[in-house]
């Protein structure tokens, strides 16, 4: 039981700036990391848990467009916004470096580009644009699933990886992830979604995001030599704002077929 809350607090204390009391000491045993990947799909629906009693709460006292900006700024704040410095990083990696070790070097640098800024400002008006076009018969569900698909693309991401650098905080998580952990995960995840939606939706929707997720894998470790954190947050934040752009035009699809 107590591996478990260890496994637990560690996933809360990584995906948000939230205290958690009793959380991890500093001593952390390495399999405790592979094992709290687990969690990252529950961690994302609470979030979008509160995500949806904070939207229901303001809608009654602002616009739209200030209702969607408030909650925007929210959810960079409470998750600290880590995984967009990872997509800030990984665009300017990508778009300057001219090797593997040249786009790891290019990682480690606290500095942001142009293009890394611009690419900070494009996906969070795209986030934007997305919040404000929800459809309002399935802005929660959407809402409430948004964290957990993101946070279960990074599980997805660290499987079966090669970590490029001898050390690193992402490297604890890639090198002890079990088997078990991606498919408890995977099962939180689908449960989730199916919860919002259908069975026949949720298992579209996870299939598209596995194929997605692993496709980019495959193509960032052939430019980096493998995957690190700023990689894996910038495939969290990819993700989230596919789904949210994406999948109402799915859920419009699906109800055609029906």
């Amino acid at each position: 039981m107590r591996s478990l809350w260890a496994s637990f607090s560690l996933a809360w204390q990584l995906l948000t700036i939230i205290p958690l009391p009793g959380g991890s000491g500093s001593k952390i045993p390495s399999v405790t990391f592979g094992a709290s990947l687990r969690w990252f799909p529950l961690v994302g629906f609470l979030l979008g848990a509160s995500l949806v009693i904070i939207d229901r709460f303001l809608a009654s006292l602002f616009p739209p467009v200030v209702l969607n900006m408030v909650m925007l700024t929210l959810y960079v704040l409470v998750t600290g916004g880590l995984h967009l410095d990872g997509w800030a990083d990984t665009i300017d990696a990508l778009s300057g470096g001219r090797d593997h070790e040249h786009r790891l070097m290019i990682l480690r640098d606290s500095r942001i580009g142009a293009l890394g800024a611009a690419g900070l400002i494009l996906i969070l008006g795209l986030r934007y644009a997305g919040l404000l076009a929800l459809p309002a018969g399935i802005r929660e569900g959407i809402l409430f699933c948004m964290p957990a698909i993101g946070r279960w693309a990074m599980v997805i991401g660290c499987w079966g990886v090669i970590y490029p650098r001898s050390e690193g905080l992402a490297a604890q998580f890639i090198r002890t992830v079990m088997r078990r952990d991606v498919l408890m995960a995977t099962m939180v995840v689908g449960l989730g979604v199916w919860a919002m939606f259908d069975a026949v939706t949720a298992a579209m929707l996870l299939i598209i995001v596995c194929l997605v997720v692993r496709s980019v894998v495959w193509w960032m470790s052939r430019k980096f030599g493998g995957i690190t954190g700023d990689i894996l947050g910038a495939m969290n934040e990819g993700v989230e704002m596919l789904f949210l752009i994406l999948c109402p035009v799915l859920l419009v699809f699906s109800e055609f077929g029906k």
